[in-house]
């Protein structure tokens, strides 16, 4: 067994080994997938609530301008880091209740199956890798 680390998924996991001749979405592999969205979204939990407890521990009226700027501007990171997980946290969430439905692992586009493996190194996919591709195609013309 081999343990990956993904950029996408900052915790270590067990990648599927799929069979010969299995369905795709399985209950395996939906079982798989609903632990590591879980797992991600519990390690997302526990740096938001290191953050709160770092904050009020760390929080200190300096008498130095230049220390109050500095703390300041520590705590700005660390609030837009959080924010940028509470979102992760949400598409977490829609992901796992895809799972509910049955329609995890599905393009949202055109259908088709996203794939294990893409699903492993970003679980919270919506889109094949052609559609996302064409999405960021038009997005770098449009933008």
């Amino acid at each position: 067994m081999i343990d990956s680390k993904t950029d996408a998924t900052p915790f270590s996991f067990t990648p599927y080994e799929e069979k010969k001749g299995e369905e795709y979405m399985n209950d395996a592999q939906l079982a798989h997938f609903d632990k590591i969205l879980n797992n991600w979204k519990a390690e997302l939990r526990e740096e938001v609530d290191r953050t709160v407890h770092h904050m009020q521990d760390d929080a200190a009226n300096f008498p130095d301008p230049n220390d109050r700027a500095t703390q300041e501007s520590e705590f700005s990171l660390e609030l837009r880091t959080r924010d940028r997980e509470r979102k992760l946290i949400k598409k977490i969430d829609e992901a796992l209740e895809t799972i509910e439905s049955g329609d995890y692992g599905f393009c949202d586009s055109c259908g088709i199956e996203i794939g294990v493996r893409r699903l492993e190194a970003r679980p919270t996919a919506t889109l094949c890798i052609d559609c996302k591709t064409l999405d960021e195609i038009r997005e770098k013309q449009m933008g």
